[in-house]
């Protein structure tokens, strides 16, 4: 098959249009999700790493997302738009300390409740305190 230069040059226009229609700025494009970040907090009021976080919406166990706090103590999630309400848990086990040295023996696991609400396609911070240890 023999292509005319007037045919691929018309592809070749094609083509380009395409491209430049599917390269669109990402803010004309409508977002269907919230981020919920946040950062988990020790008894020391110093970032937690390794916390154990779990996001699901209010009065549904599903669906949920596991996460763990990285070593700022950070975590993230997309969740969707279609609910408006999330509950985070924040679960994380200590030592306590006597004389500047942790019990090891005596670990107790401590959980950390927060509820955000999501009202548009917006960032919301929250910080977890694990400020409950004996």
């Amino acid at each position: 098959m023999i292509i005319s230069p007037h045919t691929a040059g018309i592809a070749l226009a094609l083509t380009v249009a395409l491209l430049a229609s599917s390269a669109l700025p990402l803010k004309d494009q409508k977002k269907d999700y919230a981020l919920i970040s946040g950062t988990a907090y020790g008894p020391d009021d110093r970032p937690l790493y390794g916390a154990s976080i779990h996001i699901h919406p209010v009065g549904r166990k599903k669906p949920n997302w596991d996460l763990m706090s990285d070593h700022r103590g950070e975590f993230a999630q997309r969740v969707p738009l279609s609910y408006s309400e999330y509950e985070i848990i924040g679960e994380a086990e200590f030592a306590p300390m006597v004389d500047g040295k942790p019990q090891r023996s005596h670990k107790k696991w401590v959980k950390v409740v927060e509820k955000v609400r999501i009202d548009k396609d917006v960032v919301r911070d929250v910080g977890l305190h694990f400020n409950n240890v004996e």
